[in-house]
């Protein structure tokens, strides 16, 4: 069976935000999870912030007219930071606009390595004959309970943001996942895959060392926990598949130090 190939995909910027709702009951859960940890919720901090729910999110992928045409066998949500309100399942509402017959589920507590999980997720899925089509959704909201725990310059913020991927059999011409994995450092994930001509470079904000010399090389800039990358090549991909042979996604999780990296390559031809 072929690999998975780039059919549509979207993104969300920044979207417009909504009052805030749900947010004493929200407060009662954020003062359970945190009090143990020896940290309390931040009213203010959660209030006025933009209130954009991972729906909110879904719903303005779903309205791509390439993503909404979309009927996958697989749904997966990935996020590196939770909903502004918990208790909500964000897939089965992804899966309902899609058709209503994937399997789905999210992809959570693993920062920004969610999406190259989900990546591999399905493909695996795929290459086993369980998914001809595949749509993955990557979901940032900043409405959060306490300051973001990680270290941002202050001049940077974070964006709600989202980006959707539909990627079916690779037929005739187009990007076609290849594979996913992490290491250590930027320099030990992209040994493999660079040194090969017609080789774009993507290096997502967090990615702060040196990396092996490589010619094509875009830089995205900050803004996004998780979902930068993936705005990215949402934006670009049909330019890049015309321009290159071989796109490179990579970024660091600031957090635990892990650098993970995504090969995709032009097919047919």
């Amino acid at each position: 069976m072929s690999g998975l190939a780039v059919r549509a995909a979207a993104s969300v910027r920044s979207p417009r935000g909504r009052v805030p709702e749900g947010v004493p009951a929200a407060l009662d859960y954020f003062r359970d999870l945190l009090t143990p940890f020896g940290e309390k919720p931040d009213e203010e901090l959660l209030s006025r912030g933009p209130h954009v729910h991972h729906r909110d999110l879904v719903d303005l992928l779903v309205a791509d007219e390439g993503v909404g045409r979309s009927r996958p066998e697989l749904a997966i949500v990935a996020h590196a930071l939770p909903d502004v309100v918990p208790f909500t399942a964000v897939a089965p509402h992804l899966t309902e606009q899609l058709g209503g017959r994937a399997v789905n589920f999210a992809i959570g507590q693993q920062g920004l390595a969610a999406p190259f999980t989900a990546l591999r997720i399905a493909s695996a899925y795929h290459r086993s004959g369980r998914a001809a089509e595949v749509v993955i959704a990557v979901l940032e909201q900043t409405t959060l309970p306490t300051p973001f725990p990680l270290p941002l310059p202050r001049e940077t913020s974070l964006t709600d943001s989202a980006a959707a991927l539909v990627l079916g059999a690779s037929t005739g011409e187009g990007l076609g996942f290849v594979r996913a994995h992490a290491a250590g450092s930027a320099a030990a994930a992209l040994g493999r895959e660079l040194g090969e001509d017609g080789t774009l470079l993507v290096l997502g904000p967090w990615v702060t060392e040196d990396v092996p010399d490589h010619g094509a090389v875009h830089r995205v800039a900050p803004g996004s926990y998780c979902t930068s990358l993936w705005l990215e090549l949402a934006d670009h991909w049909q330019e890049w598949q015309r321009d290159f042979r071989r796109i490179v996604l990579c970024d660091t999780d600031p957090r635990s130090g892990r650098s993970h990296v995504a090969l995709f390559a032009a097919t047919g031809g």
